[in-house]
């Protein structure tokens, strides 16, 4: 059974790297623009602005030293991120971007705080910086720019007009202009990628999804559970645990499986596990194994309710089953078996060995154990119908279930004889005010539990017995005419 967890955890491990190596690898993947490319966008725009400030006389002719800095710098600052210490930093953009501030401050201070040149290098450092690092990055470049034209304004003081030359106002609106539209290009395209991405990762996801759902049918669900919430590994390991077994058979199936072809015969079969699987995990039993016409499940692992409240729980699945099987056993009979197909059931509890058993590359989730093996002796040694139990179990339940004392039997493994009891029925059940009634005969069968039925169930079953009713009566005037 584990060996589809291991498959299932190597499914799972493989489709996440798929969803990676997709991301990584989309022909959509659009990068945003390096840095290096929109440093060098605006500060040859800066270069610009400062060529024809001087031209038209806006700016002083010593400002043209300013050019080669600008031209000079995103060729430095690319070397100091990428062949320097540097490039480890975790926040390298927001530092340079940072730095990028300081300059752009220096150089709206330099120029003497002339309007449309200093307005315009600003909205690019801001806008870079929404971008880059959002409102924090925004804030602390701010800070930085506000403070270093503060200093640089101090110390050189006002231009002679704040106002520029309409030439250089338009061109630094237009270079700004510039610089916003690609940078939102990029950005745009980046989103639309990622929006694309996740679009292809939701559905390779919702892929993995559904092939894990696939896969956990091979596994119990708390077992399915367990691993993928990461609360067991699946690798081979074993721990001592006091466990509830429970095996079962049904009683005259080899008979009849020499009566019907095998088609019919794998339907039945299948039916009837389907029908007590649901029962085994509506109590929470861990289903360990089908073989044959055999069940086999315990209570206590991977999780466990404690020692008296499995031990119930498994007792009670039991019972829900024997009762069960009466309904099962009706259908087949309106399908023409004819064959009478009656379960036996035997219960043990003790501590038993529980884990992963067999390969690396291929794992078994089951128990060993001498309980083991007295359960499967008590289910071999019931008759039809009957549920036995060793004395371990009749000791965590005899407060809630009526038991019946069977003797005792010698099995192998066990020193001295085992003390066996028949499971009657829950206390609650017996006397005059159960719950639960049952009646069968050739040509008619009842499977009566009023704690299940709804008030709309009651009015038709009280209709259809009546009907029963008249019929019967009818008959039997008929017969005693």
């Amino acid at each position: 059974m584990m060996s589809a967890s291991a498959d299932l955890r190597n499914a799972s491990t493989s489709a996440g790297k798929s969803l990676a190596s997709e991301a990584l690898n989309s022909p959509v993947a659009i990068p945003p623009m390096p840095d290096y490319n929109g440093r060098l966008l605006a500060y040859t725009a800066t270069a610009a602005i400062i060529v024809v400030g001087v031209l038209q006389g806006a700016f002083q002719q010593w400002h043209l030293w300013l050019i080669g800095g600008a031209l000079i710098w995103p060729h430095i600052a690319y070397l100091l991120t990428r062949r320097t210490f540097l490039r480890n930093s975790p926040r390298i953009r927001q530092k340079m971007l940072t730095a990028d501030c300081v300059i752009g401050g220096g150089f709206i201070g330099c120029i003497g705080l002339v309007a449309i040149p200093s307005v315009s290098v600003a909205l690019m450092l801001m806008f870079s910086g929404l971008i880059i690092g959002g409102i924090r990055q925004w804030l602390i470049g701010s800070a930085f720019m506000a403070a270093t034209i503060l200093v640089f304004f101090l110390t050189i003081g006002p231009a002679d007009s704040f106002q520029s030359p309409l030439l250089t106002s338009m061109l630094s609106i237009s270079f700004t202009g510039l610089y916003i539209c690609v940078t939102a290009f990029y950005s745009h395209q980046q989103a639309r990628a990622l929006m694309l991405a996740k679009t292809q990762i939701q559905n390779q996801r919702e892929q993995s999804i559904a092939l894990s759902h696939k896969l956990s049918k091979y596994l119990s669900p708390q077992v399915w559970q367990s691993i993928f919430t990461g609360e067991r590994d699946v690798r081979l390991e074993t721990q001592r645990k006091k466990l509830a077994v429970f095996f079962s058979d049904i009683k005259g199936f080899t008979e009849l499986s020499e009566e019907m072809e095998p088609e019919a015969l794998t339907e039945l079969l299948n039916h009837y596990f389907n029908g007590m699987a649901e029962v085994a995990l509506r109590y929470g039993g861990t289903i360990d194994k089908f073989v044959g016409d055999s069940i086999m499940v315990f209570f206590g692992d991977p999780t466990s309710r404690g020692q008296r409240e499995d031990a119930f729980a498994c007792v009670s699945m039991a019972i829900d089953m024997r009762k069960h099987m009466k309904i099962m056993r009706q259908k087949w009979r309106s399908q023409g078996i004819k064959t009478p197909l009656e379960i036996r059931m035997g219960i043990s509890t003790g501590y038993t060995t529980v884990g992963n058993f067999g390969a690396e590359n291929r794992m078994d989730y089951t128990i060993i154990g001498k309980e083991v093996n007295l359960a499967s002796r008590l289910e071999s040694l019931a008759e039809p119908g009957e549920i036995l139990v060793s004395y371990e179990t009749f000791s965590l339940i005899k407060d809630r279930i009526m038991c019946r004392d069977k003797g005792e039997i010698t099995v192998k493994g066990f020193g001295k004889p085992v003390p066996i009891y028949e499971v009657v029925d829950f206390r609650r059940d017996m006397g005059p005010n159960r719950s639960f009634m049952e009646h069968e005969h050739s040509g008619f069968a009842m499977y009566l539990d009023s704690d299940k039925i709804t008030e709309r169930e009651r009015r038709s079953i009280l209709s259809a017995l009546e009907d029963a009713a008249d019929r019967l009566r009818q008959e039997e005037d008929s017969a005693r005419d």
